[in-house]
């Protein structure tokens, strides 16, 4: 087999056995996943898993660090022309909330990774909260726990939205977008017509 063949085998074999973690965490937390059923679902050999990650967690770990990619990039999709920090924060959590009917199979996995999947966020998310401060427009001592508050109220909004209706969904999402403005001081008229406002299309 060329060099060239090789590399694309081992590609799609990575490929697979990210994908397989994926679908697992959709159901599963990765303690109750062996790897046998990891390679089982990726259609690959059981040896072929150590060629590609050194142990399970690492496996988890990068697939859910694939999502996190993904998610900020619909964010930044979703932000993209906004320039008033406090609407682009509110469309951000009303955009994760809403993958609860959008992408369902996304949603369960941050749902699964827990307040750890914040960390993959977390470059992105304290860079805009500094920038927003900076500007005045959001009010808060320390960006790291700011970041947590946005990211715990958040993702449990996330979840309670995984077993609502889409009518609820949407609702929850606008709740924890005021929310969130107004822990950041955002004026209470602002805040309510920010977090009302028509997502972007």
């Amino acid at each position: 087999m060329t060099p060239n063949r090789l590399d694309q085998r081992r590609a799609r074999t990575r490929a697979a056995l990210l994908g397989a973690a994926r679908d697992l965490l959709v159901s599963r937390v990765p303690a109750e996943v062996s790897i046998q059923e990891i390679t089982d679902a990726a259609d690959v050999g059981f040896g072929s898993f150590y060629n590609h990650f050194e142990s399970k967690q690492t496996l988890f770990d990068q697939a859910i660090a694939e999502v996190a990619g993904e998610h900020r990039e619909m964010l930044e999709a979703g932000t993209a022309g906004l320039t008033d920090p406090a609407e682009v924060l509110s469309v951000a959590v009303r955009l994760t909330v809403l993958l609860a009917q959008t992408g369902p199979g996304m949603a369960r996995v941050i749902d699964r990774a827990g307040l750890g999947y914040l960390d993959a966020l977390a470059p992105a998310g304290l860079r805009f909260l500094r920038r927003a401060h900076a500007v005045g427009r959001l009010c808060f001592d320390d960006a790291e726990v700011a970041w947590s508050c946005v990211g715990g109220a958040t993702l449990g909004t996330l979840r309670r939205a995984l077993e609502s209706s889409p009518a609820e969904t949407g609702q929850a999402g606008r709740q924890a977008a005021l929310g969130v403005l107004r822990l950041f001081g955002v004026p209470e008229i602002d805040a309510r017509r920010i977090a009302a406002r028509t997502l972007p299309a």
